[in-house]
């Protein structure tokens, strides 16, 4: 497994195995399959609704002797309705014991706003809109740090920030986010985004590197990224997977990757990606398709001061 060092020594594996939108029946057995494949960074996040499966599949491993814990790396992520400080510590809390572990590798602040505190995952007034909170993102990640101080979680970072409130977080943080997990891949290159981070010893975390292909086609100009041409020739002339190809992608721009399946083959070849090495001119072809198109945009949020995508480029 190839790692990249975190901004506190930390290793963190450069391809790890996404969970989102899974559902229980089949994430035990793909997480099974995944562990088998040689990941070992697993990504959670309460909103996603699985995390008792997964810890049921990870400990399952564990049982077998396939891995020990410390051989996982295992991310979880805060949801937007326990950003309150007091909040923090129990949701954190929550995640392990669904997980059925006693610490994470990493805690996430998933998005960069808050909802009420309330027992739904997204409160809503009578006329069906978010009832927002108004919880600074500052006494979030400082409630954050905590967990690192009471040995939960041994890193923490941020999802979804834009520059601005990474910024604002970094000036003003006393232990600095080692990550930023934001949906990236050609045709959402975030590459300003990307220098930024970079620039505070951040690493980037791709989301949706494939383009979310399962998604549902929202309008007939709807374009497939594993369907590029370009991409296809790339593919072919190493021998790989247009997928195997984009997971490359990223982690030559020094991010990591976290893609996901339920099909067992499509699993083992998505990690099989540390065999070849993508030249400058792939690079090149492969930031150049010149179509832009966000997958995951939260619109039901726009309506938030925080929402980080009305000013992506501040």
């Amino acid at each position: 497994m190839t790692t990249i060092t975190l901004n506190n020594g930390k290793e963190f594996p450069v391809v790890g195995f996404g969970t989102s939108r899974i559902s229980s029946d089949v994430i035990i057995q793909a997480v099974k399959d995944a562990i088998d494949a040689g990941y070992r960074h697993i990504d959670c996040a309460h909103i996603y609704g699985n995390e008792h499966e997964i810890g049921e599949a990870i400990n399952a491993k564990i049982a077998e002797g396939i891995v020990k814990r410390e051989d996982l790396f295992v991310v979880s992520k805060l949801w937007n309705c326990f950003h309150e400080p007091i909040e923090v510590k129990q949701a954190l809390e929550h995640s392990l014991k669904q997980l059925n572990v006693d610490y994470l590798d990493l805690y996430l602040m998933h998005w960069p706003f808050a909802y009420q505190k309330s027992n739904e995952l997204c409160p809503k007034n009578e006329a069906g809109e978010i009832l927002y909170g108004n919880t600074d993102i500052l006494d979030t990640y400082r409630a954050m740090e905590e967990l690192v101080d009471a040995g939960l979680t041994k890193s923490i970072g941020i999802s979804n920030f834009n520059i601005k409130q990474i910024d604002y977080i970094t000036k003003n943080a006393r232990i600095q986010p080692v990550t930023n997990q934001v949906e990236c891949h050609p045709y959402l290159l975030n590459k300003k985004l990307s220098d930024f981070c970079k620039s505070k010893n951040i690493v980037i975390t791709a989301y949706a590197p494939l383009g979310s292909p399962a998604r549902p086609r929202a309008t007939p100009d709807y374009h497939v990224l594993l369907e590029e041409p370009k991409l296809l020739e790339i593919a072919e002339k190493h021998k790989k997977t247009p997928a195997q190809v984009l997971i490359r992608f990223q982690v030559q721009l020094g991010h990591v990757a976290i893609p996901k399946s339920v099909t067992k083959d499509r699993i083992i070849s998505n990690f099989d990606v540390f065999n070849f090495t993508l030249s400058d001119s792939d690079m090149n072809d492969l930031q150049s398709f010149g179509h832009v198109e966000r997958v995951i945009t939260m619109s039901r949020d726009k309506d938030h001061p925080n929402y980080p995508f009305n000013d992506e480029e501040a």
